[in-house]
């Protein structure tokens, strides 16, 4: 077997584990989303997507970027000494304990302000009062996620995330069901209380040591990692001010069922659609870390992925337009049916954001902050605008529009900044790929929109989804002799 061959079918095998977490994560998702859409309504679930956006935003503010910068420090200290990655650790751990006080201490004080913003009156006090508590618990399980991908600890991680989600799941329902919207902040708190405790018992199984640092070695040994984690909060902050403003904005120019609409088709783009980032990225980041040392590595990998990512993701998107009407009746009810055509457009940029999203890591990995901030203002002020725009002329279709805008922009920028100041190219079996694959997902979106002739449209939507299915699994065995891997399972198992 080929170096370039093992290299892909690490990836295809990473990405299998975490996508099958992905996947039940998924189910437990819709199986949440369709009780609280019944029990709550739109109403309902656009009040928990401005608590929701208001925990990520202050979560954002305190953390300072190091669930993400942490990785790149963990994955590196792994490669030298258990020393090192207990002291990393030690370090992660003391700064995000505090991180956490400090924005359970700010929810809590801001609490009058921020139900005066989000909601335009002082009703919602006591709920963000309760969302303190949240961020504080949030805070404590970041911390363990960072260390589990840091080491690249794949069957804990993924194990965590699948027992948090169902023990998460079987606890919130009865608050639900009893106290309705009540019940919002409270199973917040729930949720994210069950995801440190299930994620500090995998943690633990590591049997890290706890060392003991003075003020001045914290400070001096997070340096680094706190340099850089400010520019990645800097980021996440934009980015969460940008979907926080959004949301205000369409419950002051449209209603709060339309920030619930909104809020169940972003769910629909970035979470089920968008599984496949997640569970890539577990694995891609602290290996490219790694690697970052090597340019020719970096290049070598990075084409492995977006070819991965290409392929994957083409026939998920293909079929997710062809089952979108249905799909949203089953994870919602009838009253979300408004949000399709925002749905479409959104899923659509999803095969642009499988190319930048890959492209977007070089930077991190390079500790290349100043660029990285210039890009992060630009992105974030280009998302705003399109948004506000889309949304104020075209409702919640322009927001789908204005989605796929930013992500084709968002991509063209991302190859110039990858070409120029870190010379990775797409190599060209990758451009023709990327070619057919939006032939293909361009076809079925345009389909989608024939109303005169019901089956011939469907026909054919499935006929060009079979071609999709039937190009990838080509493509992936091209690359990986996917028959090789059955073959020597099947063995295995004689």
């Amino acid at each position: 077997m080929s170096e370039s061959q093992s290299a892909y079918r690490h990836i295809l095998k990473a990405t299998s584990i975490f996508g099958g977490v992905q996947v039940f994560s998924i189910l437990v998702s819709i199986i949440r989303s369709k009780i609280i859409a019944v029990l709550i309504g739109p109403a309902g679930m656009g009040i928990a997507g401005l608590l929701n956006a208001t925990l990520n935003l202050i979560s954002g503010f305190s953390n300072l970027g190091l669930e993400t910068s942490a990785v790149k420090d963990i994955s590196q200290a792994k490669t030298t000494t258990k020393d090192n990655v207990d002291r990393v650790v030690s370090v992660l751990s003391r700064i995000l304990f505090w991180a956490g006080i400090l924005g359970t201490f700010c929810t809590i004080v801001l609490s009058p302000w921020l139900s005066k913003l989000s909601f335009g009156n002082y009703d919602y006090c006591y709920a963000f009062i309760l969302l303190g508590f949240a961020v504080f618990f949030k805070q404590l399980a970041t911390t363990n996620t960072t260390i589990l991908q840091g080491l690249r600890e794949h069957a804990y991680f993924a194990k965590s995330n699948l027992f948090g989600n169902l023990f998460g799941l079987l606890l919130i329902v009865p608050l639900y069901y009893y106290w309705q919207t009540d019940a919002i902040a409270p199973a917040i708190i729930v949720t994210y209380l069950i995801l440190y405790l299930v994620t500090t018992f995998y943690t633990r199984k590591l049997a890290l040591k706890k060392v003991h640092l003075s003020s001045g070695e914290l400070i001096q040994e997070g340096k680094s990692m706190l340099r850089f984690g400010f520019m990645l909060s800097l980021n996440s902050i934009y980015i969460l001010i940008a979907g926080y403003i959004l949301q205000i904005f369409i419950s002051h120019v449209g209603n709060i069922s339309e920030v619930g609409l909104f809020n169940a088709g972003f769910v629909i783009i970035n979470t089920y659609v968008g599984l496949v980032f997640n569970a890539m990225g577990t694995d891609y980041y602290p290996k490219l870390a790694v690697l970052s040392v090597d340019q020719q590595k970096v290049n070598t990998f990075v084409n492995q992925q977006i070819h991965v990512a290409v392929l994957l993701m083409t026939p998920i998107i293909i079929l997710f337009i062809i089952i979108m009407p249905y799909m949203i009746i089953a994870l919602y009810s009838v009253k979300f049916l408004p949000v399709i055509a925002m749905v479409k457009w959104g899923v659509l940029g999803m095969l642009f954001k499988a190319v930048s999203w890959s492209l977007g890591y070089i930077m991190i990995v390079k500790n290349d902050s100043a660029l990285f901030i210039k890009t992060a203002l630009l992105f974030n002020s280009l998302s705003i605008v399109l948004n506000l725009f889309g949304y104020y002329y075209y409702g919640l279709e322009g927001l789908g529009i204005s989605s796929l805008v930013y992500y084709a922009i968002h991509l063209l920028i991302m190859i110039i900044i990858a070409r120029k100041y870190y010379k990775v190219f797409f190599d060209t079996a990758f451009k023709k790929v990327f070619l057919y694959s939006i032939l293909m997902c361009t076809a079925v979106f345009m389909l989608s929109y024939i109303d005169t002739n019901e089956p011939l449209k469907y026909g054919t939507q499935v006929v060009v989804f079979l071609m999709a299915l039937g190009y990838s699994g080509y493509q992936l065995n091209q690359k990986m002799d996917i028959k090789g891997v059955i073959n020597q399972f099947l063995n295995r198992k004689k």
